[in-house]
């Protein structure tokens, strides 16, 4: 149990209306950040109510799902830096879905501890999975994919596209869109994610 003085002063940072504020921004829902972040749903929900307060650790393992850092739920937003440098050995790597054995993908955030981003952007490497393995996915906004190594096949809505390295494609994300390697090898690129 928190004393008066330690509750009051984390209040003060929001923390919980942040968390939700992330939450439904990526337009995720309780039980699919659960299985991100390994955390049951019940305790999502009384961190994003402000019934507890989280642990570092905890907060790490919300914050790196959204790609952002600690950092992000600690400074006044008029306080908020513009530059963020992302050492490569301070990456993490996820699976495409949590919990699921063939993923088309892998990817890890490149500017996670940049506070206030107008984009997202990633290394994605992307598995030598069968056509009819392919998860289409939407989001709100818009993507742009450079290829760097391999073959890149990508469909978007009912077409199928390949992309190979040194080519970029720039498609609307609200339509249903899915990838996967084509060279039988992974693939990788980057790919930046604007809402």
């Amino acid at each position: 149990m928190l004393s008066k003085t330690l509750s009051e002063g984390l209040t003060h940072y929001r923390i919980g209306e942040k968390l939700r504020a992330l939450r439904l921004k990526k337009k995720m829902g309780l039980v699919e950040l659960s299985g991100h972040t390994g955390l049951s749903a019940a305790l999502l929900s009384k961190l994003e109510r402000g019934r507890l307060f989280p642990t570092l650790p905890t907060l790490l393992r919300i914050a790196l799902v959204f790609g952002v850092g600690l950092e992000h739920f600690f400074v006044e937003d008029k306080r908020r830096n513009i530059l963020g440098v992302v050492k490569q050995g301070e990456r993490v790597r996820f699976p495409e879905r949590p919990n699921v054995r063939d993923v088309a993908y892998q990817f890890e955030c490149l500017d996670f501890n940049s506070v206030d981003r107008k984009s997202s952007s990633f290394l994605a490497e992307f598995e030598p999975i069968a056509a009819d393995k392919m998860r289409p996915h939407q989001h709100s906004g818009c993507e742009f994919i450079y290829v760097m190594k391999g073959r890149l096949c990508l469909r978007v809505g009912a077409d199928d596209y390949e992309i190979n390295p040194g080519d970029a494609v720039y498609f609307d994300s609200s339509i249903g869109h899915a990838y996967r390697s084509g060279s039988g090898k992974p693939c990788s690129a980057i790919v930046v994610v604007l809402p």
